[in-house]
């Protein structure tokens, strides 16, 4: 499970990490992230947030997400099985691409270093190190000026710490997914990240029924990411009502209009093996996934 957009909206909003990990583990997390620099004194930070306005009293990623998971990772540490790792995907969404902000963002991913997932640089992108799988996994966005900071920079010796995903940006979305997924993993971009409009072309307000040709679309998207070495991801699928969508700040742009649709695309979505589904209706995707393990968990051992 996905969450999407799971930071406050100014003063609304703030338990969305917490619904988030009371949908259980393995989680994946997304971060907004924007660089504010004081007027007054010239200082710069990176703030948690959707956009402007940016007022400086946003939250930090060190205090709302580091410190939130603490008790989650450092229990995981001490329990020390690998099996369940990693627990939490943190998706970094940048609102920018400033040298700076990217820059600050690595110094403190280097400080939570023992909880995060690495790979070595090595000397080659084209050499996929093995990972050394921590608690936490941290993915970013496709840009060049983000590989050139978590990537290019890097000795080789240096842990890589971020890994991003690959590029989408002027592709048609409704070509055949060897046309769209061109891009076999390295060992900096490990994944792909698609709106859903990349398998309904209407998208989630004009999707319609579900059909069998759809299903094929979904399958044979995940099967060439996965051919290509890539995780895949599929945003935003929700199914609410106009109050459930003004109550909890969420968009009208990623609502299927209801739950049974949405359903239905879970259910798919989980079917053919996604690796992350994200929705902002994290407790029920949660229970959908986790009661679709056990059933997959019973049917093995019999």
């Amino acid at each position: 499970m996905d969450a999407h957009n799971c930071y406050p909206y100014g003063e609304w909003w703030n338990d969305r990490i917490d619904r988030a990990l009371s949908a259980g583990t393995p989680v994946a997390i997304e971060q907004d992230l924007a660089w504010y620099t004081d007027r007054k004194s010239g200082r710069s930070w990176s703030v948690v947030t959707h956009g402007d306005p940016i007022t400086g009293r946003e939250p930090t990623i060190e205090h709302y997400f580091f410190d939130r998971v603490r008790p989650v990772v450092e229990q995981a540490l001490r329990a020390d099985d690998h099996r369940s790792w990693p627990l939490i995907t943190l998706n970094l969404d940048f609102k920018d691409d400033n040298p700076d902000h990217l820059a600050a963002i690595r110094v403190l991913l280097l400080k939570y270093r023992s909880w995060i997932t690495e790979a070595p640089k090595g000397n080659s992108s084209d050499t996929v190190q093995p990972l050394v799988v921590r608690p936490i996994l941290v993915l970013t966005g496709e840009s060049d000026a983000q590989q050139a900071i978590f990537y290019d920079h890097l000795g080789p010796d240096d842990p890589v710490l971020a890994f991003g995903a690959v590029h989408t940006v002027d592709k048609h979305y409704h070509a055949a997914p060897e046309e769209i997924d061109s891009e076999k993993a390295t060992n900096y971009r490990r994944w792909w990240n698609n709106p859903w409009r990349v398998v309904e072309s209407g998208g989630q307000q004009h999707a319609g029924d579900w059909t069998p040709d759809k299903m094929r679309r979904l399958r044979a998207l995940v099967e060439r990411a996965h051919s290509n070495g890539l995780w895949i991801r599929f945003y935003t699928l929700d199914g609410a009502d106009e109050d459930e969508l003004s109550c909890h700040g969420w968009f009208h742009t990623y609502n299927f209009g209801d739950l049974a649709a949405a359903r239905k695309r879970w259910q798919a979505a989980i079917a053919v093996g996604v690796d992350y589904i994200a929705s902002d209706q994290y407790e029920l995707l949660g229970a959908e996934i986790q009661q679709s393990s056990r059933k997959g968990n019973t049917s093995r051992s019999q």
